[in-house]
């Protein structure tokens, strides 16, 4: 098994129902695979750099998982023909690439942890 990380591009008209499934769906092909999925991150809605289908805008999601190389190309399949998604990029991450974003995902984690702790003392 390989370690992936794959980032896509949502279109900006979805409800919150609708992207939620569509996240599901994507997690859900890694589960049939046998793959495990390690990190994930909502980015949420972010400008476009330029338009792309007329959209200015999108929601960006990450996914970091561990899955068998030959479904790469099932999964990247099932982005190119879902209406809702603009655009993806799938990587292979390497040695230095994985600690990174192992080091990246501990610190988004932290974060996150200490977030909440504030909220609780101030309640």
């Amino acid at each position: 098994m390989n370690n992936y990380e794959t980032v896509f591009i949502a279109s900006p008209v979805l409800s919150d129902v609708q992207i939620k499934e569509t996240v599901q769906k994507f997690k859900q092909l890694i589960a049939d695979a046998q793959g495990t999925l390690v990190h994930e991150e909502n980015w949420g809605l972010r400008k476009l750099a330029y338009p792309i289908k007329n959209r200015a805008t999108g929601f960006y999601y990450l996914f970091q998982y561990k899955v068998n190389p030959e479904f790469i190309q099932k999964y990247e399949r099932a982005f190119k023909y879902d209406e809702q998604i603009l655009r993806f990029l799938t990587v292979r991450l390497e040695k230095y690439s994985l600690q990174y974003a192992e080091k990246r995902a501990n610190l988004k984690k932290e974060a996150n942890s200490t977030e909440a702790e504030k909220t609780e003392t101030v309640n």
